[in-house]
């Protein structure tokens, strides 16, 4: 999966998942400098820019237009069909070969035989059938190309999906975020409970692990504490069924710390019985 910055992913190793990107220049100019910085020293280097070069040779091959003819060969031979002697008469084979044409008696008109194709009539027909074949093998090759370019640009594709869903996603938006900081706190009674939090997104991850549901016909509840010492501000619950998923909380910057109580179902409006658990927000 890809990160929600170029930077993230270069320091996690995926460098060679960014060739395609790179390729089709679905890379900002900002990015692009990090990516050659990072390649110049990189083992992966070399394999990176094969992957570069492999990915445009094909995209290129895929939309070179077919070579035409030179612009004046239609003139040429059009000369050439003007200037060549036209068969005149009949020949003793030909009469033969139609049967006996040839004992007509004196007197009857002679039937001139089909002109000859003139010699520039054969060259323009020998051409054309030459180009077909140059057409229906290029039509093969063209469509394993296209093919082979579907695939490069298969693979980038699914490296720029990866970069939306990584943006529309708040959870990853948070966890990837490059000054999320990290703390573990115990819970009462067994399990732990992780917060990440980012500044930069104004927002905190809640994930609980190894933690018991509430009660029956109780839920965990989660509240932020805001700085001005207001009162605290309900944030969702966690059932049996949600517990073990990550909790997205906006509005990290107005609180002082995250707490965890245990509410009749459907949560509070305000905090029914002591905090399970306080965590401060502040820097690590």
């Amino acid at each position: 999966m890809f990160a929600n910055d170029i930077a993230t992913d270069l320091a996690e190793g995926r460098v060679l998942e960014l060739a395609e990107l790179y390729a089709l220049d679905a890379v900002t100019d900002s990015e692009r400098a990090l990516i050659d910085d990072y390649i110049k020293d990189a083992p992966e280097g070399p394999e990176f820019l094969e992957r570069v070069r492999q990915a445009r040779e094909t995209l290129a091959i895929s939309f070179t237009a077919e070579e035409e003819p030179p612009a004046r060969l239609f003139h040429d031979l059009m000369e050439k069909i003007a200037h060549e002697p036209r068969a005149q008469g009949v020949d003793a084979q030909d009469v033969e070969a139609r049967g006996g044409d040839a004992e007509q008696g004196p007197g009857a008109p002679v039937v001139a035989d089909k002109p000859a194709a003139p010699a520039a009539v054969a060259d323009l027909d020998g051409a054309r059938t030459k180009r077909a074949e140059r057409r229906r093998l290029g039509g093969a090759r063209g469509w394993l190309i296209g093919a082979a370019a579907a695939a490069v640009i298969a693979v980038a594709g699914v490296g720029i999906g990866g970069y939306m869903a990584g943006q529309n996603d708040p959870v990853a938006q948070v966890l990837q975020a490059q000054d999320v900081q990290k703390k573990t706190a115990d819970v009462p009674g067994g399990g732990t409970a992780t917060i990440s939090a980012s500044s930069a997104k104004d927002s905190f991850v809640v994930l609980m692990d190894g933690v018991a549901p509430a009660p029956s016909g109780k839920v965990y509840q989660l509240w932020t504490l805001p700085k001005d010492g207001s009162a605290p501000v309900p944030q969702g619950t966690m059932d049996a069924e949600t517990l073990s998923k990550p909790a997205v909380v906006k509005g990290l910057s107005a609180a002082s710390s995250v707490a965890i109580t245990v509410e009749p179902t459907g949560g509070s409006q305000a905090p029914t019985s002591d905090p399970v658990l306080v965590v401060p927000l502040g820097s690590a």
